[in-house]
């Protein structure tokens, strides 16, 4: 086993989830197998690794509880036997009849789940090509941030548009959180403009790395992904990157630079909370004829 703090090798498995879970396992199981025999300690999927599906009634036909998902019993077993850590970027998990979890696990070599977490903000957007998305209907957000020991590093676990609320990061960089992990389906409209900007932003802005295994390409439900799964160092550079095509994307993480990069800029140290203060503003002056004044 790694100490703390010791060099760890990443794998980030891009997919290209349909609407069947267990094909979607079956694709996921591959490509995590080839990143554990290229030496990888640690595999992350991407949101959604078991369905991506539009359709309420179709999601909610083949998704069930945690304690019956086939694809969570499987890879629970596949870490046991490949002995590295798992990272399940999210799966759509059953909760009550009317709503399911967009829920991320983390898997020991052991096969039990250390961390769970639910993805807090919900995607909720009308797109200017006309695609529009109210993930709140089918999902009940997360109300909990959750960072996870690994014997490597202290991890902050988060799902794609979580992005988009740096407080969230601060947070578990507070925490001590020193890999930020952002398993996401980007869109391939917002991803175009935003995913590299706001993944580097939140790694310069917290001194952390982060890593982001993605979904990529036009799935069977029609939604089209960016792509792109990227490894960022705690300054900010890209060490890492995938295409858009399904695929695994290793990169080697050393955390001793996290140290480096918050001892040159020690943000960290430095944030204060503050009020927010509106002025009265100055009462109109009345003009009156012949005022010289």
């Amino acid at each position: 086993m790694k100490r703390s703090g010791a060099k760890f090798r990443a794998g980030l498995v891009q997919m290209r989830t349909g609407r069947t879970p267990q094909t979607n396992l079956d694709h996921a199981a591959a490509m995590i197998r080839e990143a554990a025999g290229a030496g990888a300690d640690y595999v992350q999927t991407p949101e959604m690794t078991n369905i991506m599906e539009l359709s309420r009634e179709k999601l909610f036909a083949a998704i069930t509880d945690e304690d019956k998902d086939i694809c969570l019993a499987a890879l629970r077993e596949l870490a046991r036997e490949l002995k590295i850590y798992l990272h399940i970027g999210s799966l759509a998990i059953k909760v009550s009849p009317e709503k399911a979890a967009n829920r991320a696990f983390i898997i020991d070599p052991q096969g039990e789940i250390v961390a769970r977490y639910d993805k807090i903000h919900m995607f909720d957007v009308d797109l200017a090509n006309g695609e529009s998305y109210r993930e709140s209907n089918n999902f009940r957000p997360g109300e909990s941030a959750v960072v996870a020991d690994l014997p490597f590093a202290r991890f902050g676990l988060t799902i794609c548009y979580d992005l988009r609320f740096p407080a969230l990061y601060r947070a578990l960089a507070e925490a001590g959180a020193t890999v930020l992990t952002i398993p996401a389906a980007f869109t391939r409209q917002t991803g175009e403009a935003h995913w590299h900007t706001l993944i580097r932003a939140r790694a310069i802005e917290n001194g952390s790395f982060v890593l982001a295994a993605a979904q990529g390409g036009t799935h069977e439900n029609g939604r089209s992904t960016f792509g792109h799964s990227l490894a960022v160092d705690p300054w900010g550079r890209i060490i890492a990157e995938g295409g858009t095509e399904p695929g695994v994307t290793l990169v080697e993480i050393d955390p001793a630079e996290v140290a480096a990069a918050r001892a040159k800029v020690p943000s960290l140290q430095h944030g204060r909370r503050f009020d927010i203060v509106e002025p009265m503003a100055e009462p109109a002056r009345l003009h009156v004829v012949g005022d010289t004044a």
